[in-house]
């Protein structure tokens, strides 16, 4: 969570391949064997066969398990997989390898704080959804939690050099509108690309009352934390064991801060107004109540570990939303007042009453939501919904676990369709870029291959791979 800005999320994009593909990510030494240690693997077709290393790609290794667990990973997604060949997947895993090889060459910085962060993150979900540390360690079948770890982050380490080299190709890539218009004019009729169905939605958010009884009780914990740790006890274990913030509590509420951290003003202002070494009093922010122990001062950097708690809702406060939100719907239906405007002076969510409610869609930063790729809780709350009809009350909680009441409408449906140059000139217009980053893409591999130590052993050396691996 790190306290962002919400707006920030909308321009954030983290694909997190499966810890299982870890093993693919190690550097090798500088003398390549054809194999390793034996190992029995089973892929696709069912047959056994001595895994090993099928592909070198400068520092990098594919292994022929590779493939069999990605494979498995595709599947876990609910991906068709019976078309897909092991030397396409091959090729995939080659061209992430020539990547992060290029990323290291090109002097491209990972810093260890990121990818702990991000680490954090996924551990904290794994631990979530699995129950334990005990259990993720059993379930993706490693050692120990020492060795799970160190195979995460080197994976992560070198997936986000990945995507570092990858933003670098694409980043100078623009399209221009005749661009945009010689790419629509190619298709004939019967070729156009089709959009699938889309919705408008927007919403009204109450939120429950924290009364200041409650804030009391959270401020008066976090003052007797600190003061035990002025009195000598460990911050990190008070934040692994008291914090709310999910992200950050197995690092012992680490956060790296800086000027430029896309953090919330109330929590970067309290970090850099903290002297090194001291602990701040409690403050607010969005999210609740935290204090923070600056840890390290580093310039304009600093190590800051913070401990975050959030006033509960009392039953009666909850009560007292639901009432106010029925009231809402009511004057709504009995046409009082527009579904816009009573979002506009009664909502409680500020990044959509602005705009009488509308909510944006995250992939796209537009408005519209293609069905099929909706969010499968959003999806539920409005799929029922008739025309200008209004939801019923939802309780839903947050990231922390705090409740709220919502109550939605559709405003506006959009039919599957052939893509039509001035309806859909920005769908359109993205399709053509994509086209033209992946031009770009391709001549950079191209390039770059000729120029990459790159060996594909055995019998993958027949594949008919999109790039010239072979160099035939």
């Amino acid at each position: 969570m790190r306290f962002i800005n919400n707006r920030f999320f909308l321009f954030l994009a983290f694909a997190f391949l499966g810890l299982n593909l870890a093993v693919a990510q190690e550097i090798i030494p500088e003398k390549v064997k054809d194999s390793v240690k034996p190992a029995v693997t089973i892929p696709a077709g069912g047959k056994l066969k001595v895994d090993g290393v099928v592909a070198v790609i400068g520092d990098f290794v594919v292994l022929d398990s590779d493939i069999d667990l990605t494979y498995k990973e595709l599947q876990a997604q609910n991906i068709p997989i019976a078309e897909v060949t092991r030397c396409e997947l091959l090729g995939k895993l080659m061209e992430d390898k020539l990547y992060a090889h290029q990323a290291i060459q090109d002097s491209i910085i990972v810093s260890d704080a990121d990818v702990n962060e991000t680490m954090n993150r996924q551990i904290d979900y794994f631990v979530e959804n699995l129950g334990s540390p005990e259990k993720m360690v059993a379930y993706f079948k490693k050692k120990n939690l020492e060795t799970f770890k160190a195979e995460l982050f080197e994976m992560i380490k070198n997936q986000k050099l990945t995507e570092q080299m990858q933003k670098k190709i694409i980043d100078e890539v623009e399209i221009t509108p005749e661009e945009v218009r010689q790419f629509y004019a190619k298709f004939t009729k019967e070729d156009l690309p089709t959009f699938g169905a889309e919705m408008e939605m927007a919403q009204i958010v109450v939120k429950p009352e924290i009364t200041q009884a409650e804030k009391q009780k959270v401020i008066d914990r976090l003052k007797q934390i600190k003061k035990e740790v002025e009195e000598g006890a460990s911050f990190y274990s008070k934040a692994v064991l008291y914090t709310e913030d999910k992200a950050s509590a197995s690092s012992g509420g680490y956060i790296p801060v800086s000027r430029k951290a896309q953090l919330v003003k109330e929590f970067k202002d309290a970090a850099f107004s903290t002297d090194e070494g001291k602990i701040s009093e409690p403050f607010e922010t969005e999210y609740g109540f935290h204090i923070i122990y600056v840890e390290k001062i580093r310039g304009q950097e600093l190590d800051v570990r913070h401990i975050l708690m959030v006033p509960k809702v009392t039953p009666e406060a909850l009560a007292k939303a639901k009432e106010k939100i029925e009231k809402i719907r009511a004057k709504i239906i009995n046409k009082e007042i527009t579904f816009a405007d009573a979002a506009r002076s009664e909502s409680d969510d500020k990044e959509t009453r602005n705009s009488g409610g509308l909510l944006m869609n995250p992939r796209t930063l537009e408005t519209r939501f293609e069905l099929t790729k909706m969010d499968p809780t959003l999806y539920n709350q409005v799929a029922d919904i008739k025309d200008n009809a209004i939801s019923d009350p939802i309780v839903e909680q947050d990231r922390l676990g705090t409740p709220s009441y919502k109550i939605f409408t559709v405003t506006n449906r959009y039919d599957e369709h052939p893509a039509d140059y001035a309806k859909d000139y920005t769908k359109i217009k993205d399709l053509a870029l994509k086209e033209k980053q992946i031009k770009t893409i391709a001549k950079w591999s191209a390039a770059k291959i000729k120029d990459t130590y790159v060996k594909v052993n055995g019998e993958y050396r027949d594949c008919k791979f999109a790039n010239n691996w072979v160099k035939k």
